[in-house]
C-alpha cells in the first residue's frame, strides 16, 4: 500500500495512538518528542517504536527507559527536499496531536547482561537507545557493569543528551564514562570547543586501548551513522571485538 493515500491513512487510524504530551525543538533539525499513549506500552532498553501520522509510519529507538511515563524520541528532522515525509509532520506537529502507534516494540539492539564492558558508540540521534539503557541501569541500581559512550556529531549544540551523560559520569564514575567528538572543530558553531576532535570511529580504538577493555568481556555496540558502523566493523570484527548495531539510515525516512 502506498505511503500517505487514504487508504494508508485509514490503516494507521485502526491502530493505537499516542498523543504529543511535549515537545522541544534544539537545532534546525533536531528536535525531541514525549508521547503518552494510550494504551500500556512494553518495551527492552534499545529497542525501537513504529509511530505514524498522515498514511506515513516510520521506526524510532526509544531514549526513554522502561520504567518512565511517557516515551521519549530524539528525532532528526529530514527536509522534504531530501526526501524526508514523516518527519515533516512531526516538526510541525503540537502539543495535543496524535500519533498512530504500533502496539510492540521491536528490535534486538538490547541491553547485553553477560558482558560486563559496554562501549556505546553512536552519532546524533544514535545515542537515544544508550540514554534509555544508561537510565534503566541508574534505576535499577545495576552493579558489576559499565557503560563507556562514545558520541560523535559535527557539532557541539547536537550533543542533546550531553547534560544528563555528563552529570551521571561524574556522580557515578563506576557505571558510566562519557566522551563526545565533534568532526568540525574549525565550525562557528563548534566555538569554544575544547574537547576531543575527528570522526567517532577513529577514535574507538584508540579509547579501548586507553581503558584496557578485555575482548571476551566486551560488547561494542554501533548506532547511528551506517558509514560509520562500517568502518567500525570493518577495524573490530577480524580484531575479534564483539559488536552489535542498529543502523540509521536517513534515505528512509
Amino acid at each position: 500500500m502506498q505511503e500517505g493515500t487514504p487508504e494508508a491513512r485509514q490503516r494507521l487510524e485502526k491502530l493505537p495512538k499516542a498523543w504529543i504530551a511535549k515537545r522541544q525543538e534544539v537545532s534546525e533539525d533536531l528536535f525531541v518528542l514525549w508521547l503518552r499513549p494510550e494504551e500500556p506500552f512494553r518495551f527492552k532498553s534499545g529497542q525501537y517504536i513504529t509511530i505514524g501520522m498522515a498514511g506515513i509510519e516510520r521506526p524510532y529507538s526509544i531514549a526513554s527507559a522502561p520504567y518512565e511515563d511517557m516515551i521519549e524520541l530524539f528525532v532528526e528532522y529530514v527536509f522534504p527536499e531530501y526526501g524526508g515525509k514523516l518527519t515533516p509532520h512531526l516538526w510541525n506537529a503540537h502539543v495535543g496531536d496524535s500519533v498512530s502507534m504500533r502496539p510492540r516494540a521491536k528490535g534486538i539492539f538490547t541491553f547485553q547482561p553477560e558482558f560486563h564492558h559496554h562501549v556505546m558508540v553512536g552519532t546524533v540521534t544514535g545515542v537515544a537507545p544508550y540514554v534509555s539503557m544508561v537510565r534503566a541501569a541508574i534505576h535499577e541500581r545495576s552493579r558489576g557493569h559499565h557503560f563507556y559512550v562514545l558520541e560523535g556529531a559535527s557539532h557541539q549544540d547536537e550533543f542533546v543528551y550531553d547534560t544528563e551523560l555528563a552529570r551521571e559520569a561524574t556522580e557515578r564514575p563506576d557505571l558510566l564514562t562519557y566522551v563526545m567528538t565533534v568532526s568540525r572543530p574549525d565550525a562557528p558553531r563548534n566555538r569554544g570547543w575544547n574537547g576531543p576532535v575527528g570522526r567517532v570511529n577513529t577514535l574507538v580504538e584508540e579509547f579501548l586501548a586507553k581503558w584496557s577493555l578485555p575482548k571476551d568481556d566486551t560488547m561494542i555496540y554501533l548506532c547511528g551513522n551506517p558509514g560509520m558502523i562500517e568502518d567500525l566493523k570493518e577495524k573490530l570484527n577480524p580484531k575479534g571485538w564483539s559488536l552489535i548495531e542498529e543502523r540509521f539510515w536517513k534515505e528512509e525516512d
